[in-house]
């Protein structure tokens, strides 16, 4: 089970750092502004949290042979039993509620910076009214 474990937590790492990737994007176009690239930062990455957790929940139901991981992983490495595909289901559950608590982390602290900018005297960005 150590097998699924370590690929388990390289596939779900890959696509959420994909999706830090996307986060880091939407906050360098908001670089002109700080306080509007942090918030966003947070508000996006707690978007991700929640898709996470929506992940861990539903994994246990989900069939094994319909995700990454199972294509990652050699022949005597892959449940075959009914017992077996529950541990696979707990496992992926555990690795997304792992990387859920390291962005949800993020996020507080992206909040944070806000936060302690705005004390600064930074404002966060408005358009323009007409």
């Amino acid at each position: 089970m150590d097998e699924i474990r370590r690929v388990a937590v390289g596939c779900i790492g890959r696509a959420v750092m994909f999706g830090s990737l996307a986060i880091g994007c939407v906050m360098v176009g908001f670089s002109f502004n700080p306080v509007s690239a942090f918030r966003s930062g947070a508000f996006l990455t707690l978007t991700m949290v929640l898709a996470l957790m929506w992940k861990a929940t539903t994994a246990a139901s989900k069939n094994p042979k319909h995700t990454e991981v199972w294509l990652y992983l050699d022949e005597k490495s892959r449940p075959a039993d009914a017992s077996a595909r529950r541990v696979f289901g707990t496992i992926m559950g555990d690795v997304y509620k792992l990387y859920a608590q390291i962005a949800l982390g993020v996020a507080v602290g992206f909040f944070l910076v806000s936060l302690v900018l705005m004390l600064f005297g930074l404002e966060a960005y408005r358009p323009p009214a007409k």
